[in-house]
């Protein structure tokens, strides 16, 4: 049965490390006359980009599908999409709505699986994030990272990874935006040092990294006005990233709105590492692939 990867934690901790050598490795052409299928229920500018140019760097064929093209789930089903495009590709990549939809894809699929973005989880993100913030000290073990805002799926996705790699993860949202139960009880399950509060100032104090994400995803548009309100107090500025540590990472996965969850002062500052860590998404990207054509299918 081939690996897929849905989530962080459908790799180990040394499956991780052995993928962040690869983003820093030679590139192979083991995809040379393969095709890679990339099907996007949602739009993307980083990730289309960086998964079409890792199949590219390996010197494959990226094939990017519109839902409306197959009919996801509609004209024919989801199983069915995924065998097809088995048929033809050797990996299947999938940015959906519904965490459900790229499980099912990768149920019946031939091929691994990628999950380029779901509802419940962002595991693309996660390896750039951490190649990022490995890059930047050297280590990943005993670092700080504090997000501030939704505990959406990048979030998600990002603390179970910490946990895996002996990151200690604090997340800083408004009452009713933190973690569910259920998501406490997976992250913990990794051993993480975690602390869950409605205070950014106490979640960023002394911390390495600061992450943010945006306040309203896409599928959320009829939610920004109570967004806007209900996360006021949440904005990354200046004086909030004074309380982290002198040599603290500012990080974003993008795209990005000034003046609400962060400032342009921010983004632009001495402290940002945002475009090194979008062009980590192409290498992560490429390492997975590599990964998963080689040691990771069983």
């Amino acid at each position: 049965m081939p690996r897929h990867l849905l989530e962080i934690d459908d790799l180990t901790h040394e499956e991780i490390a052995t993928i962040l050598h690869l983003a820093e490795s030679p590139v192979s052409e083991q995809l040379r006359g393969k095709g890679v299928a990339l099907l996007f229920e949602k739009p993307s500018n980083r990730t289309r980009n960086s998964m079409e140019m890792a199949v590219v760097q390996l010197d494959g064929h990226p094939v990017t599908i519109r839902p409306e093209e197959v009919g996801l789930g509609k004209r024919e089903s989801t199983g069915d999409i995924a065998r097809t495009l088995s048929c033809y590709h050797a990996v299947i990549g999938a940015r959906v709505f519904d965490h459900a939809t790229v499980k099912e894809l990768a149920d019946h699929a031939t091929v691994p699986v990628i999950n380029m973005l779901s509802d419940a989880a962002h595991p693309l993100q996660a390896l750039a994030d951490l190649l990022t913030i490995h890059q930047e000290f050297g280590k990943l073990k005993g670092i700080e990272v504090a997000y501030i805002g939704d505990s959406n799926n990048v979030a998600r996705s990002l603390a179970i990874a910490s946990g895996m790699v002996g990151i200690n993860f604090r997340v800083a949202s408004p009452s009713g935006y933190g973690f569910s139960d259920s998501d406490m009880e997976r992250i913990q399950q990794t051993g993480v040092d975690l602390l869950q509060t409605r205070d950014p100032n106490e979640a960023v104090a002394g911390a390495d990294v600061i992450y943010t994400d945006v306040w309203t995803s896409m599928g959320q548009e009829s939610e920004r006005d109570e967004r806007l309100q209900d996360f006021s107090e949440f904005t990354v500025t200046a004086d909030l990233l004074k309380k982290a540590s002198d040599k603290s990472i500012f990080l974003h996965c993008l795209p990005a709105h000034p003046g609400e969850e962060t400032t342009r002062e921010v983004l632009d500052g001495s402290s940002s590492r945002i475009w090194r860590q979008a062009e980590n998404r192409m290498h992560s990207a490429r390492a997975l692939l590599m990964f998963l054509l080689n040691q990771g299918i069983e």
